[in-house]
């Protein structure tokens, strides 16, 4: 028999990724062990939790008013034992954490090692991706995103402010030479990443200008610029903390330093509807730290 604490954080995972399946894989259980589970779960406490249709799960009446009482007291439970455990304890259990494949890779994996020497009883999962992925249904804790946040009801908190430049490498701009201003930057070939617009604002004492670059290279992911740009195919806008390595070595550039591009946020995002576990909320505070000059102006 699984222990009460056990079956409602179980039941709330079924209820919040709407099956038993997913529900299983982000508890790395198997999914009868699920099914067992809130089957006990409804014999102990006689009654219809969840309505079983062809399109999924949904909670019954009774399932939605255990459900909100069951989140609260896991999160409750959280905060009162690393309460108990002392400000200096470590923290337990299993973090999710979702972030951009390139920024995580250079930033957010290198720094992992510190902080679970710092919680040598707790598991990271990193979800990488670069498009932005619902957080309840992935069963993510802190998600870690860049630029303007889509949805202004995300619960979200800034942890650092990064530059923007043109970029492009010394043999690139060997080879197809030095613009002087952002007008001149049409005669370039740009690599453009396609979930950006391909029109590029500058600001300069108060002057602004806009230009619209061509290129013959688009792609979907940072990985793709990275490798397109250092393969001297062409200049791109991108946050310094993209290319951070390659500006310390001098592999790539910054151009046109005169004018200025609109600043990069990087926020943690938390899954609304629910308060951030002490989890979440300790590993928003050690990016923060980590992210915050000189280490995010590096370069």
């Amino acid at each position: 028999m699984v222990d009460r604490f056990q079956a409602m954080a179980t039941f709330v995972r079924v209820v919040e990724t709407g099956s038993f399946s997913a529900a299983a894989r982000q508890l790395n259980v198997g999914q009868p062990a699920v099914s067992k589970t809130i089957a006990q779960l409804e014999s102990r406490l006689q009654v219809s939790l969840l309505l079983r249709t062809t399109h999924g799960l949904s909670p019954t009446e009774a399932g939605l008013r255990f459900y909100e009482r069951a989140k609260a007291a896991i999160q409750e439970a959280d905060e009162a034992e690393l309460a108990a455990r002392g400000a200096g304890a470590g923290l337990t259990g299993c973090l999710r954490v979702s972030a951009a494949t390139t920024f995580a890779r250079l930033h957010i994996v290198p720094l992992l090692p510190r902080f679970l020497a710092q919680h040598p009883e707790l598991e990271i999962d990193v979800i990488l991706d670069d498009r932005i992925i619902d957080l309840v249904a992935e069963g993510i804790d802190v998600s870690l995103r860049m630029g303007e946040l889509a949805d202004s009801s995300a619960i979200a908190r800034k942890l650092a402010t990064g530059g923007r430049s043109v970029l492009a490498t010394p043999d690139y701009l060997a080879r197809a030479g030095q613009p002087n201003s952002p007008a001149d930057l049409g005669a370039h070939e740009a690599v453009i990443y396609s979930q950006l617009p391909n029109v590029w604002s500058f600001t300069r004492d108060g002057a602004a200008a806009s230009v619209s670059v061509r290129g013959r290279v688009r792609v979907s992911a940072a990985e793709g610029l990275r490798a397109a740009v250092l393969a001297n195919m062409g200049l791109t806008i991108a946050s310094d903390w993209m290319f951070a390595p390659e500006l310390a070595s001098g592999t790539v550039q910054r151009v046109l330093k005169d004018w200025e591009l609109p600043p990069l946020d990087l926020w943690a995002v938390f899954p609304a509807g629910r308060m951030a576990s002490a989890k979440a909320r300790e590993f928003a505070t050690f990016v923060e730290r980590a992210m915050t000059p000189p280490y995010s102006q590096q370069a």
